[in-house]
C-alpha cells in the first residue's frame, strides 16, 4: 500500500503572502506529478476553498475559513483535520503532538523567511506574533521544518530548537513563468520607462540601489514597496541625486506584470540582506536579466556564479558594469544558474524527506 500525502492549501481563497500562496499551489502540482508509484496527493484546505489541481485525490475541506483556521491552529486547535503525512509549504500547519513511530503520523512545515525575528518592523504585529507563536509549535510537534537555503538552516537552528529536524529545500519562479506577449503594454500601463534597473530592498537599504542606477544613467524601478511607502523611498532616491521623475516605485504585482517588468530590465539589483528566500532574484535568473546583489549567506546560496554578490561599496561599480560591457555574460550564468531550482526538484525532495523521517 502506497503513500498518502495531505497537502495544506490555505490560501486558495484568502492570500496573505502571494509567493507563498504561489509556491503552495506549485509544489502541490509538482507533488502529483513525482508521486511515486502507489502514492498519492490529497489537500486540506479552509471552508469554502476549491481546489483545481489536477490529480488531487481527495480534499479536507475543513469548516472554518482561513482566518479562523489560522487562529485555531496557533492555539493547537485542528478539530476535523485527522493524522497522516502531512506538509505544508508555509508555517500554517496542523502542528499538535502525534505518534510518527507507531500511527506513522508526519508533520512538515515551512519557512521562507527571518522577517519575523531579523526585520519585524516590516512585517504588521498581528503576522510576527503569528510567525513566532507558530513556529514555537514547530519546535514543539513539527517532525521537520522545511527551509529554502542553508543560510537561512544555520540562523533558524540559532532561533529555535530544532536540532536536526532542519531540511533545506529550495522554492523556484511560478509556473509558466516567461515574458508575456503583452509585455509592452503591461510596463506602459504601469507607466515604466525604456531603460531603467529593477531594485529591490528596503528603505534602510535602497540608498545604494538608487545611487548605482544613478551612476549607470538609468531609471529605477522599486519593486514590493510597502503600501504607503512611496513619498519616503521617493525621498531616498532624491537625497542621493536621483529625480523623483526616475524613481518608479511600484507595490506588490502579479506575476505577468513581473515578468513584463524583468522583460525590460537592464539589471536587478538586490540591496537587501534579511534571510529570506529572494523570489525577485530567482525570477530575474530565469529571464536571463543581469543580477547583482550585496553580500549576504543567502545571496551566497542563491545567486552562486550566478551573479555578482557584491559588498556594498562595490555594488554601484558592479552595476554599472552589469548594465553595459559584463551584461552579457552575467546574463547567461543566471540563467544558467536558475535551472537549479524547480517545483519538480523541490516536489522530489519533499517525497524523500517523508520516507526518511
Amino acid at each position: 500500500m502506497g503513500a498518502r500525502l495531505r497537502v495544506v492549501l490555505d490560501q486558495l481563497t484568502h492570500v496573505v503572502d502571494a509567493d507563498q500562496a504561489s509556491a503552495s499551489t506549485d509544489l502541490a502540482a509538482a507533488l502529483v506529478a513525482t508521486a511515486p508509484s502507489g502514492c498519492t496527493v490529497e489537500a486540506i484546505v479552509p471552508s469554502g476553498a476549491d481546489v483545481s489541481i489536477p490529480g488531487i485525490s481527495e480534499v479536507r475541506r475543513l469548516s472554518l475559513a482561513r482566518r479562523e483556521l489560522a487562529a485555531s491552529w496557533q492555539m493547537g486547535i485542528v478539530p476535523g483535520v485527522g493524522g497522516g503525512l502531512i506538509h505544508s509549504a508555509t508555517l500554517m500547519a496542523p502542528l499538535i503532538r502525534h505518534d510518527r513511530v507507531h500511527d506513522h503520523d508526519q508533520t512538515t512545515v515551512t519557512l521562507w523567511g527571518l522577517q519575523a525575528w531579523e526585520a519585524p518592523e516590516s512585517l504588521s504585529k498581528t503576522s510576527v506574533a503569528w510567525q513566532r507563536g507558530m513556529l514555537k509549535r514547530a519546535a514543539k510537534h513539527a517532525d521537520a521544518v522545511v527551509v529554502p537555503s542553508h543560510a537561512i538552516a544555520e540562523r533558524l537552528a540559532e532561533i529555535a530548537k530544532l536540532r536536526n529536524r532542519i531540511r533545506v529545500i529550495p522554492g523556484a519562479v511560478p509556473s509558466g513563468f516567461v515574458v508575456p506577449f503583452d509585455a509592452s503594454a503591461r510596463r506602459e500601463s504601469l507607466s515604466l520607462p525604456s531603460g531603467y534597473v529593477v531594485l529591490t530592498g528596503s528603505a534602510d537599504t535602497l540608498d545604494l540601489g538608487f545611487r548605482a542606477a544613478l551612476a549607470s544613467g538609468k531609471h529605477a524601478v522599486v519593486l514590493d514597496a510597502p503600501e504607503g511607502s512611496e513619498p519616503k523611498l521617493a525621498e531616498i532616491a532624491a537625497a542621493v541625486g536621483l529625480p523623483e521623475s526616475h524613481a518608479h516605485i511600484r507595490g506588490l504585482l502579479s506575476a505577468d506584470d513581473r515578468a513584463a517588468v524583468f522583460g525590460a530590465a537592464s539589471a536587478m539589483v538586490a540591496t537587501g540582506t534579511c534571510g529570506a528566500w529572494p523570489w525577485r532574484v530567482v525570477e530575474a535568473m530565469t529571464l536571463g536579466v543581469p543580477v547583482i546583489a550585496v553580500e549576504s549567506g543567502v545571496h551566497h546560496d542563491v545567486i552562486a556564479d550566478g551573479g555578482a554578490v557584491v559588498e556594498p561599496a562595490d555594488l554601484v561599480d558592479a552595476v554599472v558594469d552589469a548594465v553595459g560591457a559584463g551584461g552579457r555574460r552575467l546574463s547567461v550564468l543566471g540563467a544558467d544558474r536558475s535551472r537549479s531550482f524547480s517545483w519538480l526538484g523541490a516536489a522530489e525532495r519533499v517525497w524523500g524527506l517523508h520516507a526518511d523521517l
